[in-house]
């Protein structure tokens, strides 16, 4: 995916979770934040963070805060992005190779998943995917905050296996130069037992990293998974 007219800036402050303080061409901006998690190791002050400008006259905001340099590593904070960059991954054949069907946004018992497929062998599953921004000495680790949300999804996960559905919970890591993908079980360790127990049940536990620049984020390649909590 890429993004249009992306200008650098120098981060100020957050004064709530959807708006951030930055500096732009010398001037203070008012600016939307596309990613409204804790993000605290992130957004620090007089880092350069990078936004892009709205297609939209009538906002009150006229950039969107979309990426950020940690120091030297880029990190892609576009919460929408995931979705999309996995979504064009799966149609050019890299997820599946005989995929005949995505499908996003798909109700099963009380998830709506972000994607439903099917293949010309006539199987058939559901993804959920996971934007991962948290990165520490190369570890990547998600989630950044409790996500009850999250949980939730990979116990329905686990009940769709067994009911014959052939599941996946892809963690798209937002960045390149990871080595790992962990359960952040320091931040909510009921994630990461959830996760366990989706793996158990037969769920592939996927990990992918990024290609990222200010204007473009890809997925690129495939990071190994550990099931249990790792230190950098």
């Amino acid at each position: 995916m890429t993004y249009r007219a992306v200008r650098p800036a120098r981060f100020l402050a957050r004064p709530n979770r959807f708006l951030a303080l930055v500096e732009l061409e010398g001037k203070e901006e008012t600016v939307h934040v596309k990613n409204t998690g804790r993000c605290r190791e992130l957004l620090l002050p007089d880092r350069t963070v990078y936004l892009e400008e709205s297609r939209n006259p009538n906002r009150k905001t006229r950039f969107d805060l979309i990426a950020v340099d940690k120091d030297g590593l880029l990190i892609n904070m576009d919460a929408q992005a995931p979705n999309q960059v996995f979504s064009e991954w799966a149609r050019a054949g890299h997820f599946r190779e005989d995929l005949t069907l995505l499908r996003p946004e798909t109700t099963w018992g009380s998830s709506r998943f972000d994607f439903y497929w099917e293949d010309s062998h006539g199987r058939r599953g559901f993804v959920e995917v996971k934007g991962c921004t948290l990165e520490e000495q190369g570890l990547a680790m998600f989630p950044d905050a409790p996500t009850l949300r999250g949980v939730r999804h990979l116990r329905e996960l686990a009940r769709a296996q067994q009911e014959g559905y052939l599941n996946t919970v892809c963690i798209v890591l937002q960045m390149k130069g990871c080595h790992l993908f962990c359960p952040n079980e320091r931040t909510h360790p009921e994630f990461g037992q959830a996760l366990r127990e989706a793996a158990q049940a037969g769920v592939q536990v996927l990990a992918v990293d990024c290609r990222a620049t200010p204007d473009r984020l890809e997925i690129d390649e495939h990071v190994p998974v550990s099931l249990v909590m790792r230190e950098p």
